[in-house]
């Protein structure tokens, strides 16, 4: 019996997923726990293994296809099985057989609104066959949606192909022999210029579009970014944010920080980044405020605060960010965190993050110091109820003891979901932020 290799669910975010690359053939033979293809999801590229053991018989999708979650990949059986009964099932699977019966449809209707339009009656005088007309009886060139649309896509005019479907009609076949010609040929079939200057007269918002479209590239949206956007204006329009921002005095961790790092570079361990006190401080702040450790759940009607800390951090890879997670960061000492966070970037930079080091987070930071950002404001990553924006250290002049003295200040915004912080709540959790990070030994203690 044939078997039906369907989309699984490999996030708890996810909501569809792209094929980047099959790895295996029509007609190779595959075995539980086999991965046959490697799938895009909104966190991470990951492997898709099969369940079953069998021939695979029909790969459904191409790469670089859509697929929601259920959604028919591919077909497996025995070598002699016919996958037809599945791909009948799911309608297709990919969706090219349904725009290929359209086409087919239209071409249809158009023979059959053509033969209605002809005189008829015995004793019609008989004539010789004529070429298919290449236009209908309104004047339009006859073309199936599809073809209009890929030759919309790739610049090429209806009026220089060639139909071959019925009474003349272009279809997809036809557009994509257009594509694949030379560009010689393709030349040679341009209008002459009059004629063009003609239908540009004659079809301004056409000309108008191209004009447009060649001042700009457009690029596929991954699934990682499409699960950013929804999630961030998600957060941005049901949360109602407030932000807390304070100027924090680092003279004390900068030095607490490079006495670390001459012990972990006797020892051999990963150095500790400003990033990683800030981790640190945060959760043992979190382990003080629980009210801040905590989620808004509007479907269960509550408020949930969590006993355990579980700090994400922002990393920026090159379609959007990702947000690994340091768990139990408050029982964790500064070289531990030093250490995740080093392995868990590289991993979210080589798109190798898996979806349990994406989730769970209680809290999150993003620092944007590193590139000379002094203060912004961050959109709280769902479910958490709080995000710290970390700006970058700054040589400043400051008062001490009544004297102007140079001073290493960096800015720290809160941003809250007023549904779950109040403003005081937030207040005293910087305050236990400012406790730790201007006097760093304080955490060890």
């Amino acid at each position: 019996m044939a078997i039906a290799v369907e989309m699984p669910k490999m996030s708890d975010t996810m909501e569809e997923g792209v094929l980047v690359a099959w790895l295996a053939e029509e007609g190779d033979e595959v075995s539980a726990g086999d991965v046959i293809a490697q799938v895009e999801t909104d966190k991470a590229t990951m492997d898709l293994e099969v369940y079953d053991d069998g021939v695979l018989l029909k790969k459904v999708i191409d790469e670089g296809d859509a697929v929601p979650i259920g959604g028919l990949i591919a077909v497996l059986g025995d070598a002699d099985e016919d996958p037809s009964d599945v791909l009948a099932e799911y309608q297709g699977g990919n969706g090219e057989a349904e725009e290929d019966e359209a086409e087919a449809a239209a071409s249809e209707a158009d023979a059959q609104q053509d033969a209605a339009a002809a005189p008829s009656g015995d004793g019609a005088p008989t004539v010789e066959p004529t070429p298919p007309e290449r236009t209908g009886t309104n004047g339009r060139i006859k073309a199936s949606p599809l073809a209009r649309r890929l030759a919309e896509e790739h610049g090429i005019e209806l009026a220089s192909v060639d139909g071959s479907g019925p009474e003349g009609r272009i279809v997809k076949r036809d557009i994509e022999a257009a594509i694949e010609r030379p560009p010689a040929e393709k030349e040679e079939a341009a209008p002459p210029p009059a004629v063009a200057e003609e239908a540009a007269y004659q079809r301004p918002a056409e000309v108008a579009a191209v004009q447009e479209e060649q001042l700009y590239e457009t690029e596929r949206i991954s699934q990682m970014r499409k699960t950013i956007a929804r999630r961030l204006a998600q957060s941005k329009y049901t949360a109602p944010h407030f932000y807390l921002t304070i100027d924090l005095a680092m003279e004390r961790a900068i030095a607490f920080r490079k006495q670390l790092n001459e012990l972990a570079e006797q020892q051999d361990r990963a150095k500790v980044s400003y990033n990683d006190l800030v981790t640190k401080a945060c959760a043992v702040a979190l382990r003080q405020h629980p009210e801040v450790n905590a989620s808004y759940l509007e479907q269960e009607g509550e408020i949930r605060q969590y006993r355990q800390v579980h700090v994400g951090v922002a990393v920026a890879i090159d379609d959007g960010l990702v947000t690994p997670v340091i768990r139990n960061a408050d029982q964790k000492g500064l070289a531990q965190i030093a250490e995740e966070t080093q392995a868990l970037a590289a991993k979210a930079r080589d798109r190798t993050l898996q979806p349990d080091e994406m989730e769970g987070s209680t809290f999150t930071t993003s620092n944007l110091g590193m590139f000379g950002i002094e203060e912004f404001t961050a959109i709280i990553n769902p479910p958490n109820a709080c995000i710290l924006a970390i700006g970058a250290i700054r040589d400043e002049a400051v008062v001490k003891d009544g004297e102007v003295v140079p001073g290493k200040r960096m800015k720290v915004t809160l941003s809250c979901d007023h549904r779950v912080v109040d403003g005081a709540v937030g207040a005293r959790f910087l305050a236990s932020l400012r406790h730790y990070l201007e006097e760093p030994m304080n955490m060890l203690l």
